[in-house]
């Protein structure tokens, strides 16, 4: 079943060839496998509940984070810092206030508030890994837009899940006092404090004493993996995303971490670019030798983010049911919700600053598997029923698999248009 999914999200690639990111096919070819069976082809159905692929897909969201992290640069997203705040900040309160207060209200009358307040708590989270993996596929990571919708995409989820704990508490003791609200955010922001400073003293010392044991690639292999994960473990411990934990892990670990390792890759790639470009001038050597450092780090990663990501997309995919769409009143109220949940995101953006605010609104739009745990959270609750799961899960599909291709247009007109501007200079 895992070559099939593996063999299934390679075949989906082909959505490139019509200008759209890959991550769009694997989750559309999710979708296809997983409604097989209401054509009487159960045969994908084992795939959805399996512990070992759900355990692969969750492996591979924390890996897709952390190489985003490496590919990211904490500097450049320090200078983003306010603006990505006032981003995540918009992108919470608006959410939440417009379905807690009108859009739950006028299209499910008749429900208890803290159903509301669920319902509003899962339109505040952004599907960081969607996003990220749009921004990737197009090789614009590095842009301002990128920086400002990752940084706050993280700490869009760490007040989402402020907002989540809130919830639960409320409903499951009646109320919430203010010193818990405290301890809660405490303990989200603490961690993302802790993981920059503490990662960025520990992750050098830590690359010195194993280049001493060995200073091959497995080694450096072993350390970058290694600490993205005991990251994710410990933002899981204190209640966060393992996700938040493997993207600060990523952004920490900078290639200068990894300056005791030899590498044959990068000896070979500076011996070709002296025998072509004859270069002397040791500031261009020093260059060359440092950029393909920084891929080198990526580049070990990658075949382990090829082989995980693609699981946790198709299975995210897999996890729709189509037959929501048959219910007409269902739908309806999806699609209300849906554009509540769509313009309260999209606003984000207008307090980008001097970028691209459509790239950054729509890069805050999908929520992915963050809004179906939400759910599930308040399902197991007992606030969130059968009819309102499903409206959920429809808001969800939409956000997901509509926000790749919106985005990846938004993003190549903006690059066109950069193109042509050039041009005319």
């Amino acid at each position: 079943m895992i070559a099939v999914i593996l063999i299934a999200a390679r075949l989906s690639s082909l959505v490139e060839r019509i200008g759209q990111p890959p991550v769009l096919g694997e989750l559309l070819i999710g979708v296809v496998l997983g409604n097989l069976v209401m054509i009487g082809i159960p045969i994908f159905e084992p795939i959805k509940h399996n512990p070992i692929i759900e355990f692969l897909a969750e492996l591979g969201v924390i890996v897709l984070l952390f190489q985003v992290g490496l590919e990211s640069n904490v500097t450049e997203m320090r200078q983003v810092g306010i603006r990505a705040l006032a981003v995540a900040f918009v992108g919470v309160v608006v959410p939440f206030v417009t379905a807690t207060y009108l859009a739950g209200p006028l299209l499910l009358p008749g429900q208890s508030f803290n159903t509301y307040l669920f319902l509003g708590a899962t339109l505040t989270a952004t599907s960081v890994g969607i996003t990220a993996r749009v921004f990737r596929d197009l090789g614009t990571l590095q842009s301002s837009e990128a920086q400002i919708v990752l940084g706050a995409a993280v700490i869009d989820d760490v007040l989402g899940l402020i907002i989540l704990a809130v919830v639960s508490a409320i409903v499951k003791n009646g109320n919430i006092s203010g010193l818990d609200i405290g301890i809660i955010t405490l303990k989200a922001v603490g961690f993302l404090v802790a993981a920059v400073f503490l990662g960025q003293l520990l992750a050098p010392w830590l690359g010195r004493i194993l280049s001493k044991i060995h200073t091959g690639t497995g080694m450096k292999f072993t350390l970058a993996i290694s600490f993205g994960l005991i990251c994710a473990f410990f933002a899981e411990l204190i209640g966060l995303a393992p996700i938040v934990g493997a993207f600060a892990a990523g952004l920490v670990l900078d290639a200068v971490h990894f300056e005791s390792f030899e590498s044959p890759q990068i000896v070979t790639a500076l011996r070709t670019e002296l025998e072509q470009h004859k270069l002397q001038d040791v500031g261009q050597i020093q260059a060359i030798m440092q950029h393909h450092a920084d891929r080198h780090v990526e580049d070990i990663i990658e075949p382990i983010g090829h082989l995980l990501t693609p699981i946790f997309f198709v299975l995210t995919g897999m996890a729709v049911r189509l037959e929501t769409l048959f219910n007409g009143e269902v739908l309806l109220v999806a699609l209300g919700i849906t554009v509540i949940a769509f313009l309260g995101k999209a606003v984000s953006g207008l307090v980008a600053g001097k970028v691209n605010k459509q790239t950054v609104g729509w890069g805050m739009v999908p929520r992915g598997e963050v809004g179906l745990i939400f759910a599930a959270t308040g399902q197991a609750l007992g606030v969130v029923n059968d009819r309102i799961f499903s409206v959920i899960v429809i808001v969800v599909l939409l956000s997901t698999l509509l926000t790749p291709p919106i985005l990846s247009f938004v993003i190549r007109r903006d690059q066109k248009r950069g193109v042509a501007a050039l041009g005319t200079d």
